[in-house]
């Protein structure tokens, strides 16, 4: 019996030490800045989104909010697929947002990224983004 239970125990710390391996993705805006962070953690099967928000040039320009929304959302969608995942993997997302009268705006984009079940979300009041971004958006995608 104790052995049984030595056995698991030796086994779970295998596969736990198995999960700690990283794979760490960076996006070229961060790695042309030299930001010091990356755009995605995969540790396992669980893939860690950093926020992101519209590249400041584009910020620069005045963009329209929808366009802004795609361009965060094409940039997760990057940063899941170079995790070898699809957006059908993600499971969580917070969105950042400095007006919340854009939410219908955002939701218009938003949706067309997702087949079937959305993930859980949270869309939070902010008082003000990093480059005068509308929109951050982190996210966490599990590999099925």
């Amino acid at each position: 019996m104790k052995s049984g239970l030595f056995l698991s125990v030796l086994l779970f710390a295998a596969s736990a030490g198995a999960q700690t391996d990283r794979k760490f993705i960076k996006s070229t805006l961060a790695t042309e800045r030299h930001l010091p962070f990356s755009s995605g953690v995969l540790v396992g099967h669980t893939l860690y989104v950093a926020g992101t928000t519209a590249d400041p040039a584009q910020l620069a320009k005045g963009i329209a909010p929808d366009q802004e929304a795609k361009i965060v959302m094409e940039q997760v969608k990057q940063t899941v697929q170079s995790a070898g995942m699809g957006m059908d993997d993600v499971v969580s997302i917070q969105v950042f947002c400095t007006d919340l009268a854009l939410y219908d705006a955002f939701n218009r984009v938003y949706s067309g990224y997702f087949h079937g079940n959305f993930p859980a979300r949270a869309f939070i009041g902010v008082a003000k983004l990093l480059f005068g971004a509308h929109f951050e958006v982190s996210a966490v995608a599990i590999k099925k």
